[in-house]
């Protein structure tokens, strides 16, 4: 049986892939703080369901808590660790910068210390498409510069693949970095923008479209997302033949990978799929660009494709229908549909 160590497990994109291997046999330790950055009624919820499966276990603890991170490590003896826990949010960082320091950067290290003690066959990390920020040049390749961040929190994230490859070079350690390029679907962040439109649309309230608009984005679906990790947990850096544009480190068993639905969408166009999907037209508030923000990503995902076989193919009517499901599920008392 195959052993996995997961940080993040009550998140949304940890959730999704903590369930995947679960049924696939794996055992599956989780490791989450359960902050209030959002409610914390639904990480409880998404532990509840996963505490279902036999072979799933969870520590509630802060990354920055070393002692406790190395204990829940050294207990579960993973075969590969996936850490996907992080302070999250663009907007967020510039409020409290402080927080992304604390969990991003310590507890990273943290992290990276604990599984230099137990030696998992691969480490593979979130990291985020938001690491390109200035750059114009799309599709986003892995090979394209990566050096001028437009928010704190890519900054970090930035920093993560940096002492992630200095680990790998340090200790022989196969890394892998996975660039996430905007993730949504059913059990989504309040604070992600599916689901702050769909709240708002249910209730007839305005929603606020920045940029006035004009955004596009590499919409990514979360059961997309977790097959590629999946894929890759097998496709260790430094094993095997190096594939054609491989971002492999030359001193290092290291590698980026965009995983992306390699489809650049208009904002209005996401907007239009929560419209069709909900049956009720939004009412938009049209805003200036907001700071730390980009107005475009889209992912080339050749690297993925030539490594796993695999691209993510899901299109946003029909990801953003089985997300409105979900919501009319979870929310049935706030939209005024029933349950059954």
């Amino acid at each position: 049986m195959r052993r996995a160590f997961i940080t993040g497990t009550a998140g949304f994109i940890g959730f999704h892939l903590a369930e995947l291997l679960l049924q696939e046999g794996w055992e599956v330790a989780g490791f989450d703080g359960m902050t209030d950055y959002y409610d914390v009624a639904l990480k409880e919820k998404r532990h509840m369901l996963l505490r279902q499966h036999e072979k799933f276990s969870a520590t509630e603890a802060m990354l920055e808590d070393d002692a406790a991170l190395s204990h829940a490590v050294a207990q579960a003896r993973p075969d590969v660790i996936i850490h996907l826990a992080a302070q999250a949010g663009v907007r967020y960082s510039i409020e409290n910068p402080r927080a992304y320091v604390d969990t991003n950067l310590i507890g990273t290290f943290n992290l990276m210390e604990a599984a230099r003690a137990v030696r998992p066959a691969h480490l593979l990390m979130a990291s985020t498409s938001s690491v390109y920020g200035a750059n114009t040049e799309m599709p986003y390749a892995e090979a394209h510069k990566a050096d001028l961040q437009m928010s704190f929190y890519a900054a970090t994230k930035k920093a993560n693949e940096a002492m992630a490859h200095a680990w790998a070079h340090i200790h022989g350690m196969p890394i892998t970095v996975f660039r996430f390029f905007t993730v949504y679907g059913p059990w989504g962040r309040p604070d992600m923008a599916l689901f702050k439109f769909t709240k708002a649309i249910l209730a007839g309230e305005p929603i606020d479209v920045y940029n006035h608009g004009q955004l596009w984005r590499d919409f990514t679906y979360v059961e997309d997302l977790v097959r590629g990790i999946r894929l890759l947990i097998d496709a260790v850096p430094g094993q095997g033949v190096p594939v054609e544009g491989d971002s492999l480190s030359p001193v290092a068993p290291y590698r980026v990978v965009n995983i992306g639905n390699s489809t650049k969408v208009w904002l209005e166009d996401f907007i239009d799929a929560i419209e069709a999907a909900t049956g009720r037209a939004a009412i938009r508030n049209y805003m200036d660009m907001q700071s730390g923000d980009v107005p475009a990503t889209w992912a080339n995902g050749d690297l993925l494709k030539r490594l796993t076989g695999y691209t993510p193919q899901t299109g946003i009517h029909a990801g953003v229908a089985a997300f409105i499901d979900w919501f009319h599920s979870e929310y049935s008392a706030q939209t005024g549909h029933r349950t059954e």
